[in-house]
């Protein structure tokens, strides 16, 4: 399977939580701090113990998003 990364322009993102419910790896999660715009953006964690093999780049996430914050990349 490929693998991939996102990157997500965390002051585009309003946290609306849509990338976060549909990622099929559970790599994404709210960020800690907030955004220039006072929202708590979506943030991307890769591999972890728990998913080891990380992001694949299925890009359902950019799809979802309705900021269009989030860019796919495969290697």
């Amino acid at each position: 399977m490929k693998k991939g990364y996102i990157v997500i322009d965390q002051s585009l993102c309003k946290g609306c939580g849509l990338c976060m419910d549909v990622c099929p790896k559970d790599l994404i999660t709210t960020a800690q701090e907030l955004n220039i715009k006072g929202y708590y953006p979506a943030e991307f964690r890769d591999g972890d113990a728990e998913n080891p093999d990380g992001c694949t780049g299925c890009a359902l996430c950019a799809l979802v998003c309705p900021d269009i914050a989030i860019e796919v990349y495969r290697e």
